[in-house]
């Protein structure tokens, strides 16, 4: 019985290197790594050995037969990425059916290689894979900071409480937490000191704020950033316990990537439900008591192009309450046209209605998609009233009373550091942060809000060994110091 990768998929690749068949794609070394919704098995090549099940940091494999539910399109999801796809095309008949590629060394650190003390700035993917690839593969002692008082960073305050496979990764990470040559400090800012203290610091502080939609209206109250909304169900400790008013019976959220999907979950999902999960017992409460009863997820543009996964929105749909705005006839077109496998055929078995926006949302809970539909202004006086949207016929007004702002994230201003202001990043080349020689940037606050959890694996990667390319040649200085200095507070 071949296995399958199902929903929760984090894409680091931990499953690529254990599989003795290499019947996992795409692989690091190919062109479509990061690119698709999760990684595959090849049903035809897999040899059941269970491996990559064993390696999976977020319980995403299992044998395919046992899929139920939801879970069990993903057995045809795997077989369907090797559709016309030769693997064996050139691979001579042998034990391993599969062409292997050379090995490769892309770092060779000489035997005197000095003790490096690092701090890493954040607690979350980027930051825990680059403390993970130091303490592995060097003898590097790590400093590991986060403002926080829990450590966590994404995966605490930014996976949704009802993923807790997802959350796993967690595990992994803090497993860390208690490395002989880690010292953890929690609740503590980072400042310039950590420069004057440590060979190199390596700042993973992620995109902590929303990006403007820059439409009228959009700092009424009311008018919300999906990182507080995130943040008040997972509670982050910087968002008030009554931040989120749910004493509406309407909520638009713009935006369609995955961050709105969860939004649009939570805010409609049964509060039983989630009362078994990690959300915030003062978001349970609210929820509990909440008027709403639908929410409406705007999209610029038309399904073919919406940035959630395929994953998520098939875990949305197999839920029900799902329902697709036809107001716009280039909606079904492109839902009935669309080729199997692109976004918009996704959507197929659907429910579609043409939404009567000035009638209450219908009784019940549920979510609408509504696509070729740009806010162009959030309605109200003293706070938000009603969302103005285009239609194909003119403008519509969606009344409402709450609105979350999905449109995506991107980075702060790091204390000290340069900042690209437009692109939301600290200007860098291959993690070294320009003009600040020791300094280096991984993840979001490196490369942009970009890729999943797995992502940063590559991306902390490529940040560590441009650090460790730069005290081999000689343009990082190491100060010598006796083992165990630093780690008993020591300069």
């Amino acid at each position: 019985m071949a296995f399958a990768i199902t929903q929760t998929c984090c894409a680091d690749a931990s499953c690529v290197s254990v599989c003795p068949v290499n019947c996992i794609h795409p692989t690091p070394d190919e062109p479509e790594f990061g690119t698709t919704d999760l990684l595959y098995i090849d049903p035809a090549t897999c040899i059941d050995c269970g491996a990559c099940a064993d390696a999976c940091p977020v319980d995403a494999i299992f044998p395919a037969g046992d899929l139920t539910g939801p879970l069990r399109a993903y057995e045809q999801l795997n077989a369907d990425y090797y559709a016309g796809k030769d693997l064996l095309a050139g691979v001579p008949v042998a034990p391993n059916f599969h062409r292997w590629a050379p090995p490769s060394f892309t770092r060779v650190l000489p035997s005197d290689f000095p003790a490096l003390d690092v701090a890493v700035v954040g607690t979350g993917p980027a930051g825990m894979y680059a403390v993970e690839d130091l303490l592995l593969h060097t003898n590097a002692r790590v400093t590991l900071v986060d403002r926080l008082p829990v450590a966590g960073g994404l995966i605490r305050y930014g996976v949704a409480p009802d993923h807790p496979s997802t959350k796993k990764i967690g595990e992994t990470f803090a497993r860390f937490h208690d490395h002989p040559r880690l010292r953890l400090r929690l609740g503590v800012p980072a400042g310039p000191e950590l420069a004057d203290r440590h060979d190199a610091v390596i700042y993973a502080v992620g995109a902590t704020d929303a990006r403007r939609l820059g439409v009228p209206g959009e700092d009424l109250p009311g008018s919300l950033p999906a990182a507080t909304v995130v943040g008040w169900y997972n509670g982050h400790p910087d968002v008030a316990p009554d931040a989120v008013d749910l004493s509406v019976e309407r909520v638009v959220v713009v935006g369609t990537g995955n961050v709105a999907l969860d939004i649009a979950r939570i805010l409609t999902a049964d509060p039983e439900a989630l009362a078994e999960t990690s959300i915030a017992p003062a978001a349970l409460a609210r929820l509990r008591s909440a008027k709403v009863r639908e929410v409406v997820v705007l999209a610029r543009r038309g399904p073919e192009t919406a940035a959630y996964t395929r994953p998520e929105l098939q875990a949305l749909a197999a839920r029900g309450g799902l329902v697709v705005d036809t107001h716009d006839p280039r909606v079904p077109a492109a839902i009935d046209g669309a080729e199997p496998g692109e976004k918009a055929a996704w959507l197929r078995g659907v429910p579609r209605e043409r939404v009567d926006w000035p009638a209450p949302p219908p009784d019940g809970r549920r979510i609408v998609l509504r696509f070729h539909s740009a806010p162009l202004a959030f309605g109200g006086d003293t706070e938000v009233r009603a969302v103005v949207t285009s239609g194909p016929e003119g403008d519509v007004e969606i009344a409402t009373g709450r609105v979350v702002r999905a449109a995506g994230f991107r980075g702060a201003p790091v204390p000290g550091l340069p900042f690209d202001d437009e692109a939301g990043i600290v200007p860098n080349e291959s993690g070294r942060v320009a003009g600040r020689p020791g300094v280096y940037v991984a993840g979001w606050i490196k490369r942009g809000p970009s890729g999943g959890i797995g992502a940063n694996k590559a991306c902390a990667r490529e940040t560590v060994g441009a650090l460790l390319e730069d005290v081999v040649a000689g343009r990082l200085a190491v100060r010598r110091r006796g083992a165990g200095a630093r780690l008993f507070g020591r300069a």
